[in-house]
Order: C-alpha cells, then sequence, then structure tokens
C-alpha cells in the first residue's frame, strides 16, 4: 500500500444534508433530519481514507452524497476539480464515469436477469465508447483482473459465491477506469476469510490505477488493515481526522478512543483499561447545543455544552474537534480545563 498521495482527486467542502420531517395531512415540514451537518475532507490520487463510526452517524450518506444519488443541502463537492454538487443532469453524467461506488451487500446490488458480462459491460455501454466486440474484451480484462474467469461473463450472479460477487461488483466499478471508488461496508457481508481476499484485491488494484478510496466502514480491524487516512463521525460531523498509525497510537478525540477500546482484542489474555462511553446516541432531528459528544463523554466541561468545537490542527496532520486538546497535544484525555 502507497502512502501520501499525490494529486487531489476529491474535496468536499462544507457538505450538509438536512431530510425534512412532514407530518400532517398537508405534509408541512415540522423539522429536519440533520443526516450531515458540515463534512470536509480531501482524497488523493492512490490513498484511502476510511470514514468510520457508529450506524446513523451519516457516513453512508456521506457517499451517497459524494455521487449524488442523493441531492445536497448545502456544500462543494470537488471531484477533478470541478464542484459537482451544482452540475445539471446532463454535465453531471460526463463526470459519473470518474466516481464509482462497490456496495455493501453482493446479493442486492447485482441484477439476477442479467449475466456477468452485461452487469460489467453496462457502464460501458452507457457511455458508448466502445463497440460490442472491443466491450466484451474489456469485460473479460476486467474480470480477469479481479480474480474471475472471462468464461464468467455467460453465468447469472446466483452462480457465484458471496465473495466472487463481490469481485463482480468491483469488476462493475472498474471497468470505466474511475480516479474514485467509494466502497460503502464492501466486505462487512462477507466471511473474514474472504474479507482478507477482498481487501488485499482492493490494496491491488490501488497500487496499480492510483486509484483513490472513501471507504466505508465500521470495522476499526478493516480499517487498519487498508486504510491510510481514518476520519471519524458522529451525529453527522466528523470529530477527528488523522494517518492510520497515528490514530491507533494515541486517539484525540474522546469517542475515536472509545471507539477503539470497544474493538475486540485478538489474545483474550491481554487486558485493557477502557473509555466507557454511556447513553444513547442523540436524535440527528434536535441535536444537542456545543459539541454533540458532551451528552456521553466522561471528560465533557462547561463549554462543551454550549461552545461548538472547531475542527481545526492541534498535531501536525491531525484534526479534532474537541475543547479539550491544546496545540500539540498527543497524550491521554484527562479533566483539564481549556
Amino acid at each position: 500500500m502507497t502512502g501520501a498521495a499525490s494529486a487531489q482527486v476529491l474535496a468536499v467542502e462544507g457538505l450538509k444534508k438536512h431530510f425534512p420531517v412532514q407530518r400532517g395531512l398537508l405534509r408541512r415540514t415540522v423539522a429536519h433530519v440533520q443526516a450531515v451537518d458540515g463534512v470536509s475532507f480531501t482524497i488523493g490520487a492512490g490513498e484511502t481514507l476510511c470514514l468510520v463510526g457508529e450506524s446513523g452517524c451519516g457516513k453512508s450518506t456521506v457517499g451517497k452524497l459524494i455521487l449524488r444519488f442523493i441531492e445536497p443541502t448545502e456544500g462543494r463537492i470537488m471531484l477533478g476539480g470541478t464542484d459537482i454538487a451544482s452540475l445539471d443532469p446532463n454535465t453531471m453524467r460526463q463526470y459519473r464515469r470518474n466516481a464509482q461506488m462497490v456496495f455493501q451487500d453482493p446479493y442486492a446490488s447485482l441484477n439476477p436477469r442479467l449475466t456477468a458480462g452485461t452487469i460489467v459491460g453496462e457502464p460501458l455501454e452507457n457511455f458508448g465508447e466502445m463497440g460490442a466486440a472491443e466491450r466484451e474484451q474489456r469485460v473479460a480484462a476486467v474480470l480477469e483482473r479481479v480474480g474471475l474467469r472471462a468464461e464468467a461473463m455467460r453465468k447469472y450472479p446466483f452462480e457465484f459465491s458471496g465473495g466472487q460477487r463481490q469481485r463482480l461488483g468491483i469488476a462493475r466499478a472498474l471497468a470505466v477506469n474511475p480516479a474514485l471508488i467509494i466502497a460503502d461496508e464492501p466486505v462487512s457481508a462477507l466471511d473474514v476469510s474472504v474479507q482478507a481476499q477482498v481487501l488485499n484485491l482492493l490494496m491491488d488494484l490501488q497500487d496499480e490505477f492510483k486509484l483513490a478510496y472513501l471507504f466505508i466502514s465500521h470495522d476499526l480491524g478493516v480499517v487498519e488493515h487498508i486504510g491510510h487516512r481514518i476520519a471519524v463521525m458522529y451525529l453527522g460531523k466528523i470529530v477527528e481526522v488523522a494517518p492510520k498509525e497515528a490514530l491507533f497510537a494515541a486517539a484525540l478525540h474522546p469517542y475515536t478512543q472509545a471507539l477503539i477500546d470497544a474493538a475486540p482484542l485478538p489474545d483474550p489474555r491481554v487486558r485493557r483499561e477502557r473509555l466507557m462511553i454511556e447513553g444513547d446516541v442523540p436524535s440527528p432531528i434536535n441535536p444537542p447545543p456545543g459539541c454533540r459528544f458532551h451528552t456521553r463523554c466522561p471528560f465533557a466541561v462547561a463549554r462543551c455544552r454550549t461552545e461548538e468545537p472547531a475542527l481545526r490542527e492541534t498535531v501536525p496532520g491531525r484534526l479534532v474537534a474537541c475543547h479539550l486538546r491544546r496545540n500539540g497535544d498527543v497524550g491521554p484525555l484527562g479533566r483539564q480545563v481549556p
């Protein structure tokens, strides 16, 4: 796996998605679900940014917004230097080949009525750049590159195992030579042994084609294997961004530390002190004022309850949204007052 990225492929700035809550016979909007509320990050060529957090934090919504499967409420999505958030549908179509998606469920994301060759060749046909014979050669080559034989083109999805189906989904995303692939929990539905094979395939493809990945996951073990940088989301906002090694060595945000502590250790004889958080995640319809994590944070002070912390660089290359973190502070978080 390569290190730092070279050229910037994606830049997201102030991205928001607020879903209206409608009630009554007239379907009046009475509130908004703040699913994504001001998210910003960048991804470079050959880089994997992992977006992690609890279920419902908004990470999958971010992926859908970047591909404009759903329309953003606010913000910029710079893909290859162009803000695609405001493009009309006809113009947007030309940019769709630059960003593709690998879905979570390899069983539901493939049309059972189409052969593997048709599924992988469909994106090529949509852009109309190849004749039938050339398209068939391209499909065969892509299938072989992801570990499937060329004769698999004539098979239907039900004839493949779960891991093979996900390879088929990867081949479909790879067919049009995208610069960015958004992988939304791509291995969570697979057996552990198959997960490793698919992850290694994604890493090999990245090295070969300098692909940029937005890898969405809740599994920190998977993230530690494939990621370069990690962005942690909580209740619609990013609370920490750091290189993988630095984050796992010393998380700066208490929510990040709680996520790491909640992951099981492979050796049952090893014991460690855990940062325990209590309570439920607040409703995104009415998020708490100040820091959104303060209702569950064991270190919260008065300032946390009234003033929202900015996502800022406290250590070179690391961003954190926490009032209790001073510049240069990388040690364990205590009850200090800013």
